[in-house]
């Protein structure tokens, strides 16, 4: 597969990696990526620009600010944790980026372009941990299966990642989602994720009518999958990093917009 089947990929995850480009040559950048430019193109970087400057005078460059507390919150428990899972991969390159644990496993898992799409490109780059490319329907329950037949041990911690995932999938599909992994999870795992709530769902913003599900109370939502989940909005202390200097309401006031960005964990 070459260049050309880049048109094939979904324009969302490319345009995510177009966004990780753009952070990469600031002065002040909160991640250093330097594949995703190749990943995203130049044409999806330059058509990302306006909408990326616009959201930094605002206060409010949203997947930036997410990108960097969840490469934190990866590498603060990957210390003693060698199983990752990033389920939407998407173009994420954190396998290649950031710097593991001797013995870590990364599963990647995304649709099968995606995925062919990502590797095509990056072929030639040598992971820092032992990387696992699945091409799997995440609405699908078979990618367990494969999950499991690419080595994962149930009984080992792990941690997942859901970055920019939930919204996108119905009520019934983030249900499926969240049993499977909990049942494929064991005690001391942790679970990563961002979630709207139900004003931002029927909001208007540009990427609205591609949202199909909230979380307005989102500890109480996942406790009920078994996990012990940590609530905090983009803006808040730790989860600001001196860009997003945007406020959303308190949470006690009602019918307001808030997203937040998830940290859980599995005690049992």
């Amino acid at each position: 597969m070459d260049d050309t089947t880049g048109s094939d990929v979904s324009f969302t995850a490319k345009i995510m990696a177009a966004g990780r480009a753009y952070e990469t040559q600031r002065s002040d950048a909160l991640f250093i990526d330097p594949f995703a430019e190749k990943l995203a193109g130049e044409e999806v970087v330059k058509h990302v620009i306006p909408r990326l400057e616009k959201d930094e005078k605002k206060g409010k460059p949203f997947t930036l600010v997410r990108t960097r507390f969840f490469d934190d919150f990866i590498i603060n428990h990957a210390q003693n944790i060698r199983q990752i899972v990033l389920l939407g991969a998407g173009m994420d390159t954190r396998a290649l980026r950031m710097k593991w644990e001797s013995g870590t496993h990364v599963y990647e898992i995304d649709q099968s372009n995606i995925m062919a799409y990502k590797e095509s490109i990056l072929k030639d780059i040598k992971p820092t941990c032992v990387q696992h490319s699945i091409s799997a329907d995440l609405k699908d329950s078979l990618w367990s299966e494969l999950l499991f037949e690419q080595g994962y041990q149930s009984l080992e911690p792990s941690i997942w990642l859901l970055e920019g995932l939930l919204y996108y999938l119905n009520e019934v599909e983030v249900h499926n989602l969240l049993t499977t992994i909990t049942n494929c999870s064991a005690k001391g795992s942790w679970f990563g994720a961002d979630v709207i709530n139900s004003v931002i769902l029927n909001g208007q913003d540009d990427w609205a009518k591609y949202w199909q599900s909230s979380c307005d109370d989102p500890e109480s939502f996942f406790e009920k999958y078994g996990w012990k989940a940590s609530a905090i909005q983009p803006g808040e202390k730790g989860a600001s990093f001196g860009r997003f200097t945007f406020q959303f309401p308190e949470r006690s006031i009602p019918d307001t917009p808030h997203l937040f960005f998830i940290t859980a964990s599995k005690q049992v």
